[in-house]
């Protein structure tokens, strides 16, 4: 029997030790607009969804009353989510149109997403969804402070959840103000332990539903765009519209010239001859394919593009960007803040 090829949208769940990712998947599983959601754990063990349950199909995957499966990544994520496809393809179990993947609380996420566009045969099967960082309101903000992890997994999200918010409102409302600031692009939720988790965390598509903050962006976050951590975020605006080979060969150059120290570009470009917003993402020295929304969010055709990373010079990319902006300039690889 020949089965339909279908393309699995993959999501992706992070956020530092004790923010309750596990909490928040759990409950995410019960939802029936999550229906036949596979997801991907370190260990069953360490995930406690044992009341959930019903059916082992080896040692390495089972199915939950949900209809969800569940399967371990033992080794390589590549070689997981390979596993699990042919599983599906094999009829070993129901098929799924999406898979959450569970990251251990120390992981970059940054690598993980970089795949989904490099590796050729994650990007046959898999399209990369929305990214959801879970980060809890008592030690969330002493987290980014100390350590670099929690600041990239905050950078690479599109959705941002801040968990315990119950246990410490104060903390909660602020360390949400610090967010918004780090990731103007994410969607934000707060969240109590028993708050339902609402399934628009992994549903939608990450080009369109966070985009739409971008219309609403100062073009500079702060005097100095700088959030603690290491970690810089400005957002680029421009007026006119821009010609397309040049600004993606300055988003090539400013990725060559910074990329280990970018950990995101975001945002919606309005192209001179094209009536919708184009889509762009970049992470560290890769750029996800350019996509087109179905019109412009509030705000109109205008272009904001937030940049993310560490220790870069904000000024320096500014003045390059603008330089490109001007259309029929030639301008030097130098150009690209090298300062």
């Amino acid at each position: 029997m020949i089965r339909e090829w279908r393309t699995v949208t993959a999501n992706l769940l992070t956020g530092f030790l004790g923010s309750g990712k596990t909490s928040l998947l759990k409950r995410l599983l019960t939802q029936p607009d999550l229906r036949g959601t596979a997801v991907l754990i370190n260990e069953f063990g360490e995930v406690g969804l044992d009341h959930l349950l019903i059916e082992e199909v080896d040692g390495e995957v089972v199915l939950l009353k949900s209809g969800c499966v569940c399967c371990s990544i033992r080794g390589d994520l590549r070689d997981g989510l390979g596993r699990l496809y042919g599983r599906m393809e094999s009829g070993q179990v129901p098929p799924f149109d999406r898979v959450v993947i569970e990251t251990t609380g120390l992981a970059d996420p940054v690598p993980i997403v970089a795949s989904f566009t490099a590796d050729p045969s994650l990007r046959w099967h898999f399209r990369l969804g929305t990214v959801v960082t879970v980060i809890d309101a008592v030690n969330g903000a002493a987290n980014l402070d100390r350590f670099e992890e929690a600041g990239r997994q905050v950078a690479l999200a599109d959705r941002l959840v801040v968990s315990k918010a119950d246990l410490a409102p104060a903390q909660a409302s602020a360390l949400a103000r610090r967010l918004a600031r780090l990731n103007p692009t994410a969607a934000l939720h707060l969240s109590a332990e028993d708050d339902p988790a609402p399934p628009s965390l992994l549903l939608g598509d990450l080009h369109d539903a966070s985009l739409g903050e971008l219309a609403r962006q100062p073009t500079v976050n702060d005097g100095h765009g700088h959030h603690g951590g290491g970690l810089t975020t400005f957002c680029l605006t421009a007026e006119a519209p821009l010609d397309w080979a040049a600004v993606g060969l300055w988003l090539s150059l400013l990725l060559h010239q910074h990329g280990a120290d970018i950990l995101r570009v975001k945002g919606l470009l309005h192209v001179r001859d094209v009536e919708r917003p184009v889509v762009v993402q970049g992470v560290q020295h890769l750029v996800h394919k350019p996509l087109h929304l179905d019109a412009w969010p509030e705000g109109g055709p205008v272009t904001r593009l937030v940049v993310i990373g560490r220790g870069l010079d904000r000024m320096a990319i500014e003045r390059s960007f603008r330089a490109f902006c001007r259309v029929g300039r030639e301008v030097p690889e130098a150009a690209i803040g090298t300062g």
